[in-house]
């Protein structure tokens, strides 16, 4: 099994302490010069197939973003979708997420805490990540299939887990209590954000989080001035957490809650702003709640029990009324018909019950770390007059081996099984579907490795295609090939140095498509989508370092109507980030992101070239220590452009001040 690049320098330096012992005890020990590696702001996942990226706490602050879409947007394959604020924003993996008439297209899987949050296809309303980057410790972004058959099905663009703060985050698992108070600014349309954690952990075995965050911003404008529409929010959040640890250790029981909301006062109904202003606007007040009670069983000296016991429940709330007089069709024939869409109240309420079993055990020279389980989910959703309600329910059955065969081959298969009851006082349906892949990873020697997946899934019928019975016995079905090579070592050119590099094409095909048939937009039916995506990080013991990503893709929606340019895919996208970090007290790195020009899109869009600054200091020593402060500034040459895929304008220069504190 192939060990992370910390474990790699400790094996290092171990050897290197026997290698110096001399042959009697009675001999004094040498003493060797400490080793000093380099790191970049990212590691590259050379370790697995799957096209996985991990943003963790450190980039999470360092990034201060204002929104969950922009922590997301820094990996290859995703794109934002108006991610600068919470309404009318989203993220789009690989080509599927959202898009300008819905939220989503049930492609891309959200969970918070294991609960799987976002609404169905919402016409005109985007709240796919309606949540507050503060609230989170890592952000986790599986891209494709490949390592997402243990969390659901339906998976053709990709997974974001995000995963909340913990009390011992803060205290190190030592009893106590500690504080954290950060305060961040940005010139921008004057955003503020205020977040606020207290951390208790009286004994070793509990501990006790609170956070709320309170977040603010104006209109924001873009590179010439312009008042971007619909970029105010305020936003307040807050999350409770708790766990305690009983028997010999073997058992914890954890619960956490994490709730956002915001009033939004006469505001555009179409929150993507593509319709001119035609439906008019509303107050709308939007209300996101997530619980997960989780219970785990791990037995000191039993490797074959893992059991995890995951309750959780997600509960979104859209309530909205119109603005008299707001509309120009107010007064023509077609009003009658806009207002009770522009009236109506939404909510989706997610239950969902896992049990899950990992095993690690060797049969022969074959190490298995096998995780088996079902998953029971319940979705009910409001009837409204352009959704209509109902219920879906689901039982699913996985599995998933991870086999590592002797030193270099690690196999992965995995599947999943999942029935489905959906329908409503007028009609029910049953459906059900088998779906899964194989993945394989291979260490070649001196760093490299090869490695592909193979991997098939379906996306069950919706509550949102009720009205469309044709639809409610017809899974949208997609397959994905992928095939890569990595590489990864130490001391490649210069001692301390390291280098990871990771490149990975697929190929996907999608058929049976019921999501993209509105009255506005030419139905397809079939879709195939290939791409190469590549990430890189180069770093030094003397603290430089270098991040490369990239993302190349293409599209074509092969039914009904063949060659047609596929109306999700992003732009073609580089972005490199070169800094230097002096120990743990200072980190400026300066960022570029170019995005080629989408001139066959359905929307074409010129080419663009961003830059980022940002940098961090932490004092390590004085009155200032314990303290953080940070500086970036974005889009600093003020462009003004709008990213593809987009509907809104992308803010101009943004300078952002964030100072944090923990006692």
């Amino acid at each position: 099994m192939r060990v992370n690049r910390t474990v790699r320098a400790a094996l290092m330096l171990g050897a290197a302490t026997i290698w110096a012992l001399p042959a009697t005890a009675q001999d004094t020990v040498t003493e060797l010069d400490e080793v000093v590696l380099g790191k970049s702001k990212r590691e590259v996942r050379t370790d697995t197939a799957r096209s996985e990226t991990n943003v963790d706490q450190d980039e999470i602050e360092d990034r201060q973003a204002s929104t969950i879409a922009e922590l997301t947007d820094s990996v290859p394959g995703v794109t934002l979708i108006n991610g600068q604020s919470p309404q009318g924003s989203g993220i789009n993996i690989r080509g599927f997420g959202a898009n300008s008439t819905y939220g989503s297209d049930q492609k891309v899987l959200i969970q918070v805490d294991d609960a799987d949050v976002g609404a169905e296809e919402l016409y005109r309303i985007g709240t796919q990540l309606f949540t507050d980057p503060a609230l989170y410790k890592q952000v986790t972004v599986i891209r494709g299939m490949a390592g997402t058959f243990e969390y659901g099905s339906g998976v053709i663009g990709g997974l974001v887990r995000l995963e909340t703060k913990d009390a011992s985050d803060f205290t190190g698992g030592v009893p106590g209590f500690k504080l954290r108070q950060t305060l961040q600014f940005s010139t921008n349309g004057d955003g503020t954000t205020s977040s606020t954690i207290m951390a208790w952990q009286p004994t070793h075995d509990f501990e006790v989080l609170g956070n709320f965050t309170y977040a603010t911003q104006d209109e924001q404008v873009d590179g010439s001035g312009a008042v971007i529409g619909n970029s105010s929010f305020e936003l307040p959040s807050w999350q409770l957490k708790a766990k305690k640890t009983f028997g010999d250790g073997d058992h914890s029981l954890s619960f956490s809650i994490t709730e956002t909301a915001s009033d939004d006062k006469d505001v555009p109904y179409d929150s993507f702003m593509t319709t001119g202003g035609s439906f008019g606007n509303v107050d709308r007040k939007t209300h996101q709640r997530t619980a997960t009670l989780a219970y785990n069983y791990n037995p000191v000296g039993n490797d074959m029990v893992d059991l995890d016991v995951i309750l959780s429940y997600a509960d979104q709330k859209i309530e909205q009324s119109y603005i008299p007089g707001s509309s120009p069709l107010e007064g023509t024939p077609t009003f009658p018909r806009l207002l009770p869409l522009v009236n109506a109240d939404h909510r989706y309420e997610t239950t969902k019950l896992t049990f899950k079993n990992t095993a690690r055990f060797e049969t022969g020279t074959v190490f298995h770390n096998l995780r088996a389980g079902v998953e029971f989910k319940h979705k009910k959703r409001r009837d409204a007059s352009s959704a209509p309600g109902g219920t879906d329910e689901r039982i699913a059955l996985f599995v998933v081996d991870d086999m590592s065969i002797g030193e270099r081959l690690t196999l992965t298969p995995a599947l999943r099984y999942e029935t489905q009851n959906i329908g409503n006082d007028a009609a029910s349906y049953t459906n059900d579907a088998l779906m899964g892949g194989v993945s394989a990873h291979y260490r070649i020697g001196n760093g490299f490795a090869v490695f592909g997946s193979l991997a098939y899934t379906e996306n069950l019928p919706i509550i949102d295609d009720m009205t469309t019975p044709a639809y409610m016995t017809q899974s949208e079905k997609a397959s994905t090939v992928e095939l890569g090579f990595s590489y990864d070592r130490l001391d490649v050119f210069t001692p301390g140095d390291d280098l990871s590099f990771k490149a990975t094409a697929y190929k996907t095909k999608v058929w049976d498509v019921t999501s993209y048939t509105s009255a506005t937009m030419m139905p397809v039916t079939d879709i195939e989508l290939e791409g190469l995506e590549l990430e890189a990080a180069y770093s030094l013991s003397s603290g430089l370092y270098m991040d490369l990503n990239a993302n190349i893709q293409r599209g074509r929606e092969t039914a009904p109507a063949p060659g047609g340019y596929w109306r999700g895919i992003p732009a073609n996208q580089l972005r490199l980030t070169v800094g230097k970090r002096w120990q743990e007290e200072l980190d400026l790195s300066w960022e570029v992101v170019a995005n080629a020009r989408m001139k066959r899109a359905t929307t074409p869009t010129p080419s663009n070239v961003v830059h980022n600054l940002r940098g961090t200091y932490r004092p390590q020593s004085g009155v200032l220590k314990g303290t953080e402060l940070r500086v970036g500034v974005e889009n600093l040459l003020d462009l003004d452009y709008t990213p593809h895929l987009a509907t809104r304008k992308a803010p101009g220069r943004t300078i952002k001040f964030t100072l944090a504190k923990t006692f």
